[in-house]
């Protein structure tokens, strides 16, 4: 009796126990007939295939919610003592924890390994609201297959497989028709990368922004050109009579569009596929090899890309992927690269302005968190590489080589103000509205300069959020005490400037934000530019976990996305390819748009816009429009697509704020971060611990939650570092520091 009233001594502490210990929990501990003393030192009857423990999920720290289970509860310290086990894992066993052990799925088919998952997911619908959201939503066939693959040993295979079996799918969409397929005498946009590709090599480049401008005449930047000319002399060496000097127009015979296609195709595998595998490395290198190879092939598959490129034909996964691989550069601190790679981008496409201003407020935040005189260096350094990359772009163009009225024309036609605030029915605000509520362009008939006014300021107040919380996060985190410099120890400027900001985690939020403020309210803007917001957006989307905010999101942008493009779709015939691409893509991230949703103001709103979808292309089997309205069909796709972009705008906006908090506190919130801890460190020791520790090492961690912008695991450089430690051992570490009074 006295060693059953024995206090407990300090010594359970040492053990890993859960935190968060329920009343059935502990009476089903207990009826396990364990015989552990209260000094837990004794022998146990428990046989091994009893000993029980959390079930492992690749993001269960991405979240606060996700750790309740180490949470602190009111419960006595006789409750410690034995070995506790997590809420998920209290009915289970060894082996319907870990269905997937060596010893068990040696045999296990790729359809078996499926049904194990959803069975062992429906099974451990535990306590926490994230366990519940796992057992309802599926992990995506993406997900499965690369889990299989790994089991199988074959995970090397993993990423060649991807990359094939897209290229093979975008092969498969260019089989059918495209953009003014046998549609004289204008054509469409396949005749008018044709166009140019016999224009450069004919002509100087003097003549290849005013030469018969009525008929696609070249509007791009120059970096388009060059590359039209590259495609134009290969494809002159093959057959001469594809671009043979105006007498090519309107060409369409099997072998030119063959070779048309493989460009697309080739400039793809060069550009763009390299800059997505740089980016499942560089920003989730902290986390598995699965969650790496589930993110490519989320981005991989991308419906949108694929449709426009490869079936409308165009060339925008050049512009993505040099924007891309631009966010690569500053990802690992290489911010010069990254200013070539993005005007690159905007060398090509002039819609890359789009990203413009969060880039440029990113890289002038890391100068204004690198300080004065480091600042000072790289921004003179970014200025000098950004203005020669430009002046070499457009070196043909400029004095002394041609006269400065060549370049005034080649700006015009980038910059095409004279066409009208939009075109067709694009889901932006201007379409919206003008559907709705007034008629613009009879309202500004002869003001279109008031017009362009009004659309600027709208696009600027629309982005003025993503700019300032990338250079009010970058100023909150910036080292402090700069007069001391002169007193430091000695740092090269390199290493400072190798380390990304501190923002970074609000770079693809920032992104989002302004390239979906200029979609909707910018100047002469295409259904097609919807493809800017939903590369960041799927980017945000290819590190989350399914059911959660990000993923809910991502998913339901990308899909009314190509909803919103089904009007130019339908007119380039590529119906099948529509419907093909999306259903793939979905069932590849485990997203059923038939399912009802009444959890979250998203998924209702899901819900809601699914429905709308799915009934107008209904109406549209059986349905004709009538002659009064020939545009009804395009103008309800407006009315439902651009509600979910705005919301998709106001959602970046909200969580660029709270990135920004978890950064630094907000204005006159009173978190000034590290007023005590910058105070005793010098601005050197502060970078130096940068460089060693974590590029986003000021995100806020509370209870070990990943406050970061892809969700992707906490230390982003740690996890290559003797320094790094698992996020559930520091949790329990706080827990042991805080817990002083539960032990005495």
């Amino acid at each position: 009796m006295q060693e059953d009233t024995k206090p407990p001594t300090k010594r359970s502490r040492d053990r890993t126990v859960s935190l968060d210990i329920h009343a059935q929990y502990r009476t089903s501990m207990r009826s396990r007939g364990s015989t552990r003393s209260p000094k837990g030192a004794g022998p146990s009857d428990a046989r091994p295939s009893e000993i029980l423990s959390p079930t492992p999920r690749r993001h269960l720290l991405q979240t606060p919610e996700s750790l309740t289970w180490l949470q602190v509860g009111s419960h006595a310290e006789a409750d410690f003592q034995a070995r506790c086990t997590s809420p998920a894992s209290v009915t289970s066993s060894v082996g319907s924890v870990y269905p997937y052990s060596s010893s068990a799925s040696k045999r296990l088919t790729f359809s078996v390994l499926q049904q194990q998952d959803l069975t062992t997911r429906g099974s451990q619908s535990g306590s926490t609201q994230r366990d519940q959201g796992d057992s309802r939503h599926d992990p995506g066939a993406g997900r499965r297959w690369v889990r299989w693959m790994h089991k199988q040993g074959m995970k090397a295979w993993v990423v060649p497989l991807g990359i094939a079996t897209s290229a093979w799918v975008k092969w498969c969409i260019g089989l059918g028709d495209y953009s003014g397929y046998a549609t004289p005498p204008i054509f469409g946009d396949y005749e008018a990368q044709r166009h140019w590709m016999e224009l450069t090599i004919h002509l100087p480049p003097q003549q290849w922004y005013t030469y018969d401008l009525q008929y696609w005449g070249l509007d791009y930047p120059p970096l388009t050109a060059y590359i039209s000319w590259l495609c134009g002399k290969v494809g002159s060496l093959i057959d001469p009579s594809w671009f043979a000097f105006e007498e090519s127009r309107g060409i369409e015979t099997y072998n030119s569009k063959l070779f048309m296609r493989s460009t697309v195709v080739a400039l793809d595998m060069l550009v763009y596929v390299p800059a997505l595998y740089a980016f499942a490395r560089i920003w989730h290198r902290s986390r598995s090899s699965r969650t790496q190879h589930v993110s490519l092939l989320i981005l991989l598959f991308q419906p949108a890309l694929l449709l426009i490129d490869f079936g409308h034909f165009q060339y925008n996964s050049v512009m993505l992927g040099l924007t891309l691989l631009a966010v690569n550069s500053f990802a690992a601190g290489l911010d010069l690269v990254g200013a070539v790679c993005f005007v690159l981008s905007l060398g090509f496409k002039q819609m890359a302005l789009y990203y413009a201003p969060a880039i440029g407020s990113y890289l002038l935040g890391k100068c204004i968190f690198l300080g004065p005189v480091e600042g000072t260096r790289l921004f003179i350094r970014l200025a000098v590489v950004t203005l020669s990359s430009f002046v070499l772009l457009f070196a043909p163009f400029l004095p002394p080589i041609a006269p400065i009225s060549i370049f005034f024309a080649a700006i015009s036609r980038i910059f095409p103000f004279a066409r009208g605030i939009f075109e067709d029915k694009v889901a932006n605000f201007w379409c919206f509205t003008n559907v709705t509520l007034v008629k613009w362009k009879p309202l500004f008939f002869g003001k279109e300069g008031r017009l362009i006014k009004a659309s600027a300021a709208l696009t600027i107040a629309g982005f003025v959020p993503a700019v300032f919380g990338l250079l009010w996060g970058a100023y909150k985190t910036r080292p402090r005490s700069h007069s001391r410099e002169s007193d430091a120890p000695a740092i090269s400027f390199g290493t400072a400037a190798r380390t990304p900001s501190p923002t970074l985690p609000l770079l693809l939020y920032a992104m989002l934000t302004t390239s979906m403020s200029f979609f909707l309210f910018s100047f002469q803007v295409h259904e097609k530019t919807i493809l800017l917001p939903l590369l960041p957006l799927t980017l945000l989307l290819s590190g989350a976990t399914a059911g959660d905010e990000v993923y809910s999101w991502g998913v339901l942008g990308n899909v009314v996305g190509v909803f919103s493009m089904w009007p130019l779709l339908k007119r380039d015939g590529l119906g099948i390819q529509y419907v093909a691409t999306l259903l793939l893509w979905c069932r590849l991230v485990g997203y059923n748009p038939l399912r009802l949703r009444f959890d979250s103001f998203v998924g209702l709103l899901s819900t809601a816009v699914n429905g709308a979808m799915l009934f107008l292309h209904f109406l549209e089997l059986v349905v004709t429009p009538p002659n009064r309205y020939p545009d009804l069909f395009p103008v309800l796709n407006v009315l439902i697509s651009t509600p979910v972009f705005a919301f998709i705008w106001l959602w970046s906006i909200k969580r660029g704020i709270e990135v920004s908090w978890a950064l630094g506190g907000l204005p006159g919130s009173g978190t000034d971060r590290g007023s005590k801890d910058h105070d005793d460190r010098n601005p050197t020791e502060e970078l130096s611990s940068l460089r060693s520790e974590d590029p986003v090492r000021s995100v806020r961690r509370d209870h070990g939650a990943r406050a970061v912008s892809l969700g992707h695991a906490s230390g982003l450089a740690l996890a290559g570092t003797s320094r790094y430690r698992d996020p559930r051992r520091r949790a329990v570490d706080r827990f042991r520091g805080s817990s002083v009074g539960i032990d005495e």
